[in-house]
């Protein structure tokens, strides 16, 4: 049984990994190369500048303004949508009334049209989102602002992505609602594999419903939750914080610079100033923001395994 085994597994490997590197590992490398140099992107010509790139970085004011959203972003968007996502599906499963008869724990009414309600946003594209979060935006014809003036609030007229105070908020809140469904079926899957017989014995043992999600449910769902806090924080660093800036600001990124992303600022130095170089830098800065990300949520989030 023990014979060609490493070449077997070798063999499987040696594909995957192939492709791994040549599509992943490859780039990082090449964006690292490039940084030291002057490379504008348009040209194949480029000299070698050393640490420039690096020491203009850190005296770039816009640089550390797309770091502290990123950063805010990071941190703030996963928290409010684990959290809601957490509460939504303990509720569907867990927060309905006894019913005479039934089982001591039961999800609430309807739950299996409550979770496709919560999935919907998921189904659409995030430039979708943001087009539509961009109309509901416009402080003169926008949903929202109609909806503040029909109730007798026209001294509440707020710019919303207009205000360099309130954009990058109304951004975030787009992102939430546009990913929060995903993680209550994903939640809500893992909540129902949790055997009944726990919930049962915790109220028999007169523990209350909140004290039930602490005690039984979080600790049985951490490493789920700690898996989608990762994930979360790497599409709030990447791919959907660029979506939702670019399509949905002033600028993209104001005004003001107030919602500008490290991400959206790596495609504008590359593509709108020609500066692929000093893009390249601010994306090894990117990359490293992102590793520290995830080191530190694996770091805190490290606890013993619980099996049922």
């Amino acid at each position: 049984m023990q014979h060609g085994k490493y070449r077997f597994i070798v063999g499987f490997l040696a594909v995957p990994l192939g492709l791994y590197t040549l599509f992943v590992v490859w780039p990082f490398v090449q964006s690292i190369y490039y940084s030291f140099t002057d490379w504008t992107g348009l040209s194949p010509d480029f000299e070698m500048v050393g640490f420039d790139n690096y020491a203009r970085m850190l005296d770039d004011d816009i640089f550390w303004k797309s770091l502290l959203h990123s950063v805010m972003f990071a941190l703030l968007v996963p928290l409010v949508t684990l959290g809601l996502a957490l509460f939504l599906s303990f509720m569907i499963n867990v927060g309905g009334r006894r019913r005479r008869g039934g089982p001591a724990v039961t999800g609430v009414r309807g739950s299996g049209f409550y979770k496709i309600v919560y999935f919907f946003p998921q189904v659409l594209s995030i430039a979708i989102v943001a087009l539509l979060f961009a109309f509901a935006y416009n402080p003169d014809s926008g949903a929202i602002n109609s909806l503040l003036r029909g109730i007798g609030l026209d001294g509440v007229q707020p710019l919303w992505l207009g205000d360099p105070g309130l954009a990058l908020w109304c951004v975030m809140a787009v992102l939430v609602w546009s990913t929060v469904g995903f993680f209550v079926v994903l939640f809500s899957a893992g909540m129902a594999s949790i055997p009944v017989e726990l919930y049962e014995a915790a109220l028999l043992d007169g523990a209350s419903r909140f004290a039930t999600f602490f005690k039984v449910t979080l600790p049985l769902l951490w490493d789920t939750v700690q898996s989608g806090w990762v994930y979360m924080g790497i599409l709030a660093l990447g791919a959907e914080s660029f979506a939702v800036v670019q399509i949905m600001t002033t600028g993209p990124g104001g005004p003001d610079y107030s919602t500008t992303v490290m991400v959206l600022y790596v495609y504008q130095k590359a593509f709108r100033d020609g500066q692929a170089a000093y893009a390249t830098t601010i994306g090894v800065a990117l990359l490293l923001v992102t590793l520290a990300f995830a080191a530190v949520v694996m770091r805190l989030g490290r606890r013993e395994r619980l099996e049922y």
